[in-house]
């Protein structure tokens, strides 16, 4: 028997029984739509992850307290405002160097209230990270050294206390302590799920003090190139180990950073497809029945296509393609409901989602592999039934 006219004989057996051969796609179209939906989340969510940790700057290096280790206990921070000095020396420019000592603080400004992070910062930080100005100014080196009283503002944190208003030379209390608003930022939305907007920066020696403490909790620094930063990170670390003989320090780079963030969020789309994948082996189990009900229903017609001289291999090819059929025809309309579910969610939920050409492929190459594997044993009782045997079949 030619292929094409298996192929046509194939959609004519489909056709003649319609509501079968729908609900028996049923499973494989929620299987491949599932995939294809799944995937297309974890790889968006990845991607977004990816563009937050690249968009904070390039050639970042991140040195923290303690050691960045599984089962490694938390470390209280040993670095102070002296390790800046230490590290500028090895960086060989200040301006790349910036530190923060972090609290989570009430803002007031008259009786609008707003729970901010407050960050203590050197006036370095717009040249380290990439943070933009809406209005007014940022901190400066003066405003550091002398523990002015003044602070930028988040975004968020200016609309919720002075909604339309210029907030630049207005005054909020943070602590219990008034500070005066120099200038807000950009809108910048979350970021690594921090809202970057709700931020609110001050001298980090003013920070230190309303804090009572004299200790920074990071140091964030901008490597020249990124060939140097892996000596860069190693050379910090070390001369901060020379400043603290009995405190361990760590650096980290963003390529450490989305390498582990990509690692995990591999992982876990893996698991999801998997689970979803499940859908299209109960989807395959389902094929293999209803084409074993088929053989069983056209035992006569079998026996009369060999009995006029088809072969057991035609009679098998033929079942074998009408199970590809039902399951590939299944793995394109699930490819277009699960594209439609991840625009969907992209476009009317906060939850990112990117359709991949591979995730498309893979739907589709496993689900005309569901219809091969699934439809052997079918085919393969079909083309072995016994021509007399099969006409007196009633």
């Amino acid at each position: 028997m030619r292929l094409a006219e298996a192929w046509r004989v194939a959609l004519d057996a489909l056709r003649a029984n319609r509501l079968r051969s729908v609900l028996t796609m049923l499973g494989v179209v929620i299987g491949v739509a599932a995939v294809v939906a799944l995937v297309a989340i974890g790889t968006g969510t990845k991607q977004q992850i990816e563009q937050q940790v690249e968009g904070l700057g390039s050639n970042l290096l991140i040195v923290v307290p303690g050691r960045l280790e599984a089962g490694s206990a938390p470390s209280v921070s040993t670095l102070s405002l002296d390790d800046v000095d230490t590290v500028s020396r090895v960086v060989g420019d200040r301006s790349r160097v910036a530190v923060t000592v972090a609290s989570g603080e009430t803002v007031r400004a008259g009786s609008r209230t707003a729970f901010a992070s407050m960050q203590g910062v050197l006036e370095t930080t717009p040249s380290v990270f990439v943070r933009r100005l809406d209005r007014g100014s940022y901190l400066t080196r003066s405003d550091v050294s002398t523990a002015r009283r003044v602070a930028v503002l988040g975004a968020g944190v200016a609309t919720q206390l002075f909604g339309d208003r210029d907030p630049i030379g207005r005054q909020v209390t943070i602590g219990g302590v008034r500070f005066r608003v120099i200038g807000t930022f950009e809108p910048l939305g979350q970021s690594l799920g921090v809202d970057r907007d709700s931020e609110v920066h001050i001298p980090v020696t003013a920070a230190q003090r309303l804090l009572g403490t004299d200790r920074i909790d990071a140091l964030a620094i901008r490597a020249p190139d990124r060939e140097r930063i892996g000596t860069l990170g190693a050379d910090i670390v070390a001369a901060l180990t020379r400043s603290h003989p009995d405190s361990d320090f760590s650096a980290v780079t963003q390529e450490q950073i989305l390498g582990v963030l990509g690692d995990i969020l591999g992982v876990l789309t893996g698991v999801l497809a998997a689970i979803a994948g499940i859908s299209l082996l109960v989807g395959g189990v389902g094929v293999s029945n209803i084409m074993l009900v088929s053989v069983r229903e056209r035992t006569r017609e079998i026996g009369l296509r060999k009995a006029v001289g088809a072969r057991p291999r035609d009679i098998g090819l033929q079942f074998l393609l009408e199970a590809v059929l039902l399951t590939t025809i299944g793995g394109v309309i699930g490819m277009a409901l699960g594209i439609t579910a991840a625009l969907l969610v992209d476009r009317l939920s906060p939850v990112p989602a990117a359709v991949t050409w591979w995730s498309l492929a893979l739907a589709f190459g496993v689900s005309a592999l569901v219809g091969i594997i699934f439809g052997v044993v079918p085919a393969q009782r079909a083309g072995r039934l016994d021509p007399v045997v099969a006409l007196r079949t009633e």
